[in-house]
């Protein structure tokens, strides 16, 4: 079997919004020497929240409040301050003006979001060149500034995009937190007070050096779920927990659904990464390197059936992650193949997996906390699907089908004939009954989700190393008679 190569995700990035004061420019500095002298006193670090990052009304006002001067002479004496030093004093900061050079050459828009009046940024943008942004915000343009959403939610309106696919780049908690507030990713360049990483965001010391690839990454936020059934916990290969670790890492996945995990294998794995898991019954389990928050589904499932997780990702979104092994008898491509069954008998003798499948979907739907609830459902099926089979309507994927899952390999790779994606199995060319007959191959593990803040950015199957043909398996690199299915999801 040939496992496909992942095709790079497309860029998700949008636009990319610029603070202004202390981003692009040294005027952190200015304002911050324009507001001490008309306070007539040096500033502290316990004025910074009062200073940093905030519209000329707001600081005015905090210094009518202490001198007991009218807040509109403060504000006009604060205009006329910084405005005198902007123009004689702009200097850009480092990697500023390479950057934006970088998007206009990839062709990502920019906008400029200020709480800096427009006669301010007006000067500003002269001498960066206004031409480098295709949108600018600054106070005068909405009802409230920063640290409210409304500047970077303007910009985005302008320039048509999806604030989840922008980045915003700032150097204040007031900025960072009118830009969160959006919906957009950070990224921080703290100029005089620190700021602290935190999911959805990143901290950087200066803007030198920054690719857009990274601006892309931090705008494409993805999850790697993975399917696979161990095969007995992989105990038929030697050094099988080194290799199935080996897999987990070389995939990059994020959360992997198992079956056939021996009892501890989903423990030890999970112990191994450093990070989270969930086994139910001796035969299934989830890892994850996310939380898990919430176990699902009956805890002392038997060997067939299925459990689930609730995982949280950076940001607080939680998905529902379910794995799930069906019965293995009857196994319907034998019986097409060796047994010559008609499509009507093939699909009448499902009935076992079929029931199995309305349990667990029965499950999946009273688990979830609400309609908006992002669901996984992984596993070893033991059934091809009616999406590869013309003229079988194979009924327990078409029973999740029509509860609204999608199968996420065949939203890759839509043609069956083209790519097949079989699953079962690596290691048996031919029957293992020694007839000599050619092992059916098929598709019978899947990765399938309900659409919900999901999109497929990519889904393959997966199968490391020369694979040698049972039963001289035992050195093999892939420990599985299985191959895994990895599907790539973008978050909305």
């Amino acid at each position: 079997m040939t496992p496909h190569i992942p095709h790079p995700p497309q860029l998700q990035l949008q636009a990319v919004l610029f603070d202004m004061d202390g981003t692009l420019v040294d005027t952190e500095r200015l304002w911050w020497e324009a507001v001490e002298q008309v306070a007539g006193r040096p500033l502290t670090v316990a004025d910074q929240p009062e200073v940093l990052g905030r519209p000329v009304e707001h600081t005015a006002g905090w210094l009518a409040a202490a001198t007991g001067t009218e807040a509109a002479q403060l504000a006009a004496e604060l205009h006329r301050e910084f405005a005198a030093r902007v123009r004689t004093g702009i200097v850009p900061r480092p990697g500023a003006l390479d950057l934006l050079d970088a998007l206009a050459r990839a062709g990502v828009p920019t906008a400029l979001v200020t709480a800096s009046p427009r006669a301010v940024a007006d000067t500003v943008l002269e001498a960066l060149g206004a031409t480098r942004f295709a949108v600018s915000v600054t106070a005068d343009d909405t009802e409230h500034t920063k640290p409210a959403p409304d500047p970077y939610l303007a910009a985005c309106r302008a320039l048509g995009v999806d604030p989840a696919a922008c980045v915003a780049v700032e150097d204040t908690e007031t900025g960072v937190t009118s830009a969160e507030s959006a919906g957009c990713a950070v990224l921080a360049v703290p100029s005089l007070a620190p700021i602290e990483a935190a999911p959805g965001r990143t901290v950087l010391t200066t803007l030198a050096g920054v690719t857009v690839a990274q601006l892309g990454a931090m705008a494409t936020r993805e999850l790697r779920v993975m399917s696979w059934n161990l095969w007995l916990g992989g105990t038929k290969v030697d050094d099988h927990r080194e290799k199935q670790l080996k897999v987990i890492a070389e995939t990059g996945a994020d959360v992997v659904g198992l079956q056939e995990t021996y009892g501890t294998s989903a423990r030890e794995l999970a112990e191994a990464l450093g990070w989270h898991h969930h086994q139910a019954g001796p035969n299934l389990g989830v890892i994850s390197r996310y939380p898990i928050t919430a176990g699902l589904g009956d805890p002392d499932v038997g060997f067939y059936g299925a459990t689930g997780v609730r995982i949280r990702l950076d940001g607080g979104l939680e998905v529902d992650v379910w794995t799930a092994h069906l019965d293995c008898a009857p196994y319907g491509p034998y019986e097409a193949r060796f047994g010559g069954l008609p499509a009507a008998e093939l699909v009448a003798r499902e009935g076992g997996r079929l029931g199995q499948m309305r349990e667990i979907l029965r499950r999946i739907a009273d688990s979830v906390a609400d309609d908006s609830m992002p669901v996984v459902l992984v596993g070893d099926f033991n059934t091809p699907s009616h999406l590869d089979w013309p003229g079988v309507e194979w009924p327990v994927t078409k029973a999740a089908e029509e509860a609204g899952l999608r199968d996420s390999y065949r939203e890759a790779y839509p043609d069956p004939v083209h790519d097949p994606g079989h699953t079962w199995s690596p290691i048996h060319a031919e029957h293992e009954d020694g007839s000599g007959r050619p092992e059916p191959q098929d598709r019978i593990d899947f990765v399938l989700y309900n659409g919900r803040g999901l999109r497929v950015l990519d889904s393959r199957t997966v199968v490391s190393g020369a694979v040698r043909a049972w039963p001289e398996v035992a050195g093999n690199v892939w420990p599985s008679d299985h191959a895994a299915v990895l599907t790539t999801f973008g978050l909305s």
